[in-house]
């Protein structure tokens, strides 16, 4: 699974959430309109969006903010 970090003009600057690895995708290469923060797989040299795990991420995020505001 990789998160977008950035967009810069055509290269898409992705990072793979387990490893922290970074990597650089064309944006043509996205069948979707790829924006900061959305995650996706790749499969079979094909990329594939994963609303599902987008949302679950962000929730996790929120929660994890939540609780360092509480410890302030």
């Amino acid at each position: 699974m990789y998160a977008i970090d950035k967009i810069e003009g055509n290269l898409i600057i992705a990072e793979n959430i387990e490893t922290r690895e970074k990597l650089e995708i064309d944006m043509k290469k996205f069948s979707f309109r790829p924006k900061e923060g959305m995650i996706f797989s790749i499969e079979n040299e094909k990329i594939i969006e994963r609303k599902d795990l987008e949302q679950k991420r962000r929730q996790m995020i929120r929660e994890k903010m939540e609780r360092l505001k509480r410890h302030e």
